[in-house]
């Protein structure tokens, strides 16, 4: 489960880097109202891509065996 929501994370991530990344270049679809914002929400997905990957990379932790 954690490993699909991490997946989910870097796919909405990459999605929303790509919509502002195409306002700061082409002025489509927000007509690049505010630059700072473009550039502040393409710095938080990257952000979030990152978190997402190095959750999915973290080893699980197992459960503590009983002592003998």
């Amino acid at each position: 489960m954690a490993k699909l929501v991490s997946i989910i994370g870097m796919v909405m991530s990459g999605l929303v880097a790509i919509l502002f990344l195409a306002d700061l270049a082409a002025g489509f679809p927000f007509a690049r109202i505010s630059i700072a914002a473009d550039i502040g929400f393409v710095l938080s997905s990257l952000i979030l891509a990152y978190m997402s990957w190095s959750i999915m990379e973290r080893p699980r932790p197992t459960a503590a065996k009983p002592r003998e």
